[in-house]
């Protein structure tokens, strides 16, 4: 049954125009009145029930499309582990794709970083709408995988702001709780992940940091090592930026 993520309050029984991105995915499918299809809201906050509902299309205007929703479901398909992601901004549409796939994976946030060595810089209203498209990138993830809760694509922003902004020792938007602090890194004495993580029972949320394509530079590993990361390694080889955070994620969460 196709899945549609709806950012507006849902209820049972009620009728509902749904929202104009929803709208135009119904409209490309061809659903006609009477056809099927699963709601969720895919929110954070405590207002929202989870879950996803039934829903019934009534009619299929032009530029709209009329619901009426059904049954509620708390179905929750989120990994038991929260693992939020703070990620080198890649060049091209290599960052689409690790933030596809770590929706896919179950990443509980993402928060793209302005590393020395990213290629992409981003300001502005430049900043704002790759924010944005992102954010919609993960929206599209979540109606394929199967997931009610979509994560949060946050702001870009330089390691030394984030770490200004979320001190190890309290609790910060981007790693509710204290969160355990890990930095993929290639020096020499580095923890196994599996070993620092605890991923054969350790279940608390975990904050991961890895670099753009050429990793963070010494003075950002020095400055997040000072702030709580430690550093770990995936094994002998060197994966790329966006397959690297990728891997860390299924070892954590799947």
């Amino acid at each position: 049954m196709p899945r549609f993520h709806c950012p507006t309050p849902l209820t049972t029984g009620i009728e509902l125009d749904l929202p104009p991105g929803a709208a135009r995915h119904v409209q490309v499918l061809r659903l006609q009145p009477g056809d099927h299809i699963t709601l969720f809201h895919g929110g954070q906050g405590a207002g929202d029930l989870g879950g996803e509902y039934d829903a019934t299309v009534l009619r299929m205007g032009r530029s709209d499309v009329l619901v009426q929703v059904g049954a509620h479901h708390a179905i929750d398909r989120e990994a038991v582990r929260a693992v939020h992601l703070l990620a080198g901004i890649t060049a091209n549409d290599r960052m689409d794709w690790l933030i596809e796939k770590a929706t896919e994976l179950g990443v509980a946030s993402i928060t793209p970083l302005v590393a020395e060595r990213s290629v992409l810089k981003l300001k502005g209203d430049r900043a704002d709408k790759k924010i944005a498209h992102w954010q919609a990138v993960a929206v599209a993830a979540c109606e394929q995988c199967g997931r009610n809760r979509v994560p949060v694509v946050n702001d870009a922003i330089d390691l030394a702001a984030w770490v200004r902004a979320n001190p190890a020792s309290t609790p910060g938007p981007a790693s509710p709780g204290l969160a355990q602090r890990l930095l993929l890194s290639l020096r020499p004495g580095t923890s196994p992940l599996r070993t620092a993580a605890g991923t054969d029972g350790g279940q608390g949320p975990v904050l991961f940091l890895s670099g753009p394509e050429g990793g963070l530079s010494h003075a950002e590993e020095d400055l997040a090592m000072q702030h709580g990361f430690a550093p770990v390694t995936l094994g002998p080889r060197v994966l790329r930026a966006e397959t690297a955070p990728l891997a860390a994620l299924a070892a954590l969460t799947l």
